[in-house]
């Protein structure tokens, strides 16, 4: 998954994107409100932390743009207090979410999990499946017949927006924003090696990594033998 940190703080800014690559998190950091819009148009986020006071462009006027070109993405806003005033001004201009600074890293990204959950799971719970392959959405740990499946932050960052996705075309180029941050190098080629090596790693699964040529891949759960012959 992927966010964008929006924070003036250069020093909070860093500690945020360390703990968010620990949680495996792929993350962009803008440092201003004009920064911030740039990157929400040119980019697509999972979730957006959001400071509520930010230098120029403030954080609730670059929510409350977002909000009206209609992007629903989930924002975190983070606040300098838990006053009352700055709470409704956070909820008013449309977030899903704030929590004050400074703030405990287990809370942050427990509420940055349950804003993910709740905008791609809706009414689904706690877990998605596909065929025999599990996503839980709170450790965002897949799991294969049952068990953990080992995946590397690249191979899971993918695996994760196709279960997300599953049964709609996916292109090679939201795969690519999705796993590469502005500093990276973005590599098609690289994209073909992950999504090889995944099909490697599903190859007992009855979840499927399929190519639609010119389109991008889609994951679905493979029809049994028997009822496709019976099709025919």
């Amino acid at each position: 998954m992927k966010l964008l940190l929006v924070e003036d703080d250069a020093d909070l800014a860093r500690w945020v994107m360390n703990l968010m690559q620990v949680e495996d998190f792929v993350t962009d950091w803008a440092e201003n409100g004009e920064r911030a819009e740039t990157l929400l148009d040119l980019q697509c986020y999972d979730a957006v932390l959001l400071d509520l006071r930010l230098p120029g462009i403030g954080g609730k006027d670059v929510l409350a743009r977002l909000r009206r070109k209609r992007d629903n993405v989930p924002v975190l806003m983070l606040t300098a207090n838990g006053s009352t005033d700055d709470k409704v001004a956070c909820f008013s201009a449309g977030a899903d979410d704030y929590v004050v600074k400074p703030f405990d890293a287990r809370e942050l990204v427990a509420r940055i999990k349950a804003l993910i959950r709740r905008q791609a799971a809706g009414d689904k719970g706690q877990s998605i499946e596909c065929g025999d392959l599990r996503y839980l959405f709170d450790s965002r740990e897949f799991l294969l017949q049952s068990e953990p499946l080992p995946l590397r932050r690249r191979e899971h960052a993918i695996l994760e927006t196709l279960m997300l996705k599953q049964g709609k075309t996916v292109s090679k180029a939201t795969l690519m924003d999705k796993v590469f941050t502005l500093d990276d190098e973005p590599s098609a080629d690289a994209i073909d090696i992950y999504i090889h090596r995944l099909r490697k790693r599903l190859t007992a699964s009855s979840a499927k990594i399929m190519t639609l040529r010119g389109l991008g891949y889609i994951l679905r759960e493979e029809e049994p033998r028997e009822a496709f012959a019976a099709a025919l």
